[in-house]
């Protein structure tokens, strides 16, 4: 880069090199140039190197690109993987087995966080589990109504993903926003902006064009599947999903505790609660033929995934906005869906492409902070028309009202995951 000098002329802008401009007043005339041995001996500072002109992207932003490829990969490989599982011709395992695996593994790396986060040490690990599990019961046993319907949503996830494609089920699953949202309004009294509920419509539309095209036979259909019992299955997980983020945040609001020692506690409550659902549901099977059957590494990839793949969301999600968020779901239905074509021969018709792009659209929109909302509210506005008020000379300007309505100037209502379910 060239530099301009106060004649006039250029000179290359370098460590050795400076412009008349830059020196200092009373040490040289417009045409000296000092060297650093010179500007050195008549006690001068030296000059600084210019900062390197490659680009950097800076720390935060890496961790949100981080925090971005880690959600759309869990979120679309837990769902890949569960249908390829259940897909596979041979023994099928037992869903009731692996939703408590997932819950004990994740118990027990949730236990060996919080030993290394105590250095170590046993007496202090025992101390701070008896005073925040035992001691203080009472948060304890409110995690008890969480933990339940978390562990119903995920038998009922293998359920729907079971009967349903993975791609069906991607976009038929984002009614969980819709849930949460009026759970929401109606536990929390919070408020929906115009841009959010249209937001919702469109989401609703577009899951509603999703089902018609797979209720009208869209694609080849395996003889043991059955799509009303896969979207009774999602839409009672979505149900639950709201629910149960709702109620947790509104028991849990204020109190005291790591993401670690919270999912801890859901684990032991879910690995209890899930072997009672095991015992019901398909407790004379797994008697006779064994927990592990059917098992595959295909199984256990699910289950790792389901264990640990939350866990790594719930570190990288405090990184991610409500923006990113959406975009993360997003572009993990486009990848459900491209993975789909791929894996199960599934076929995009141009309804299915219309009902997975109204809820694309709609996901992105809901993200979006108030503010932006507000934003695109007034450039429709001014585009009809701008109506500008004119304040009298004279005369101090109205207060300006504050934008900030709790934890709506970034809350989008989207499923929070500090819970790892």
């Amino acid at each position: 880069m060239a530099a301009v000098g106060a004649g006039g002329s250029t000179a290359a802008a370098g460590p050795g090199a400076l412009s008349a401009g830059a020196l200092e007043p009373g040490t040289a005339s417009a045409g000296e140039t000092l060297g650093w041995g010179e500007r050195e001996a008549r006690g001068q500072s030296l000059p600084q190197p210019l900062p390197e002109t490659s680009v950097r992207i800076p720390a935060h932003r890496r961790l949100k690109y981080i925090s971005l490829a880690v959600l759309v990969v869990q979120n679309a490989s837990l769902i890949l993987s569960i249908r390829y599982a259940r897909t596979l011709p041979g023994d099928r395992f037992f869903a009731t087995t692996a939703v408590v695996m997932a819950e004990v593994l994740k118990g027990l790396t949730c236990l060996l966080l919080l030993f290394a986060q105590k250095r170590g040490n046993v007496k202090h690990l025992v101390l701070f589990l008896h005073e925040a599990v035992l001691v203080q019961y009472v948060d304890t046993l409110k995690l008890a109504v969480p933990s339940l319907i978390y562990t119903l949503q995920n038998n009922l996830q293998y359920v729907a993903i079971s009967n349903l494609p993975a791609a069906t089920f991607q976009v038929t699953y984002q009614l969980k926003i819709l849930t949460t949202a009026l759970f929401s309004v109606l536990m929390l009294n919070r408020s929906l902006s115009r841009l959010q509920w249209a937001s919702l419509l469109l989401l609703f539309t577009g899951v509603a064009i999703v089902q018609a095209q797979q209720a009208s036979g869209g694609g080849p259909r395996p003889l043991d599947q059955n799509p009303g019992a896969g979207l009774a299955a999602v839409v009672a997980s979505c149900l639950s999903s709201g629910f149960a983020g709702v109620y947790f945040e509104k028991i849990l609001k204020g109190s005291s505790g790591s993401v670690w020692l919270r999912n801890l506690q859901l684990g032991l409550f879910g690995t209890a609660l899930g072997l009672v659902g095991l015992w019901w549901a398909e407790g004379t099977a797994v008697a006779t033929r064994g927990f592990f059957f059917g098992y595959t590494p295909a199984v256990w990839g699910v289950v790792l995934n389901q264990a640990f793949g939350g866990l790594l969301v719930a570190v990288v999600v405090k990184y991610a906005d409500n923006i990113l968020k959406g975009f993360a779901t997003s572009l993990s239905i486009v990848l459900s869906t491209v993975a789909s074509i791929r894996l199960f021969g599934f076929h995009v018709d141009p309804l299915f492409a219309l009902g997975a792009g109204l809820v694309i659209g709609a996901v992105y929109l809901y993200s979006l902070p108030r503010g932006a909302a507000k934003a695109i509210a007034s450039a429709s506005a001014s585009a009809s028309g701008p109506c500008v008020h004119q304040q009298p000379p004279g005369q101090p300007p109205p207060p300006q009202l504050s934008s900030h309505h709790g934890d709506l100037i970034t809350e989008s209502f989207l499923p929070k995951s500090v819970l790892v379910k």
